[in-house]
């Protein structure tokens, strides 16, 4: 069971949205973009992962039945 939420941690997704936290939380605390910016590209990058992660699971959900 650990090795597949590991798995799931390494898809090219997840590291994308890992990286580019990373850099824009890098890029506000530096000043380059303020915090309203970080936030907002923050939340597009948090709900685009998130909504795909859903929609795969609804896939997979549709497709047991």
């Amino acid at each position: 069971m650990k090795e597949v939420n590991i798995q799931n941690l390494l898809t090219v997704k997840s590291i994308v949205t890992l990286v580019l936290t990373l850099v824009f939380a890098y890029l506000s605390i530096t000043g380059h973009i303020s915090g309203e910016q970080f936030l907002t590209i923050f939340s597009v990058v948090i709900a685009f992962y998130f909504g795909t992660q859903y929609q795969k699971g609804k896939e997979e959900d549709n497709g047991t039945d």
